[in-house]
């Protein structure tokens, strides 16, 4: 048994879901993961709040 981990854009999990039933990739774990680097994040505006957004999906 083999673990592969692999942050990718969630736009592309389809892609990689079809590519990887391909190779004979029989089960699959997917999360949602955020972070950040060098973009620092930015601030927001909700109900009168300011809010500093720096992880990003």
């Amino acid at each position: 048994m083999k673990r592969i981990d692999a942050i990718i854009k969630p736009f592309k999990l389809d892609e990689v879901k079809d590519r990887l039933a391909a190779v004979g990739v029989q089960g699959l774990t997917v999360s949602e993961v955020k972070g950040f680097g060098r973009q620092k994040g930015h601030t927001e505006l909700y109900r009168g709040a300011e809010y500093v957004v720096d992880f990003l999906p």
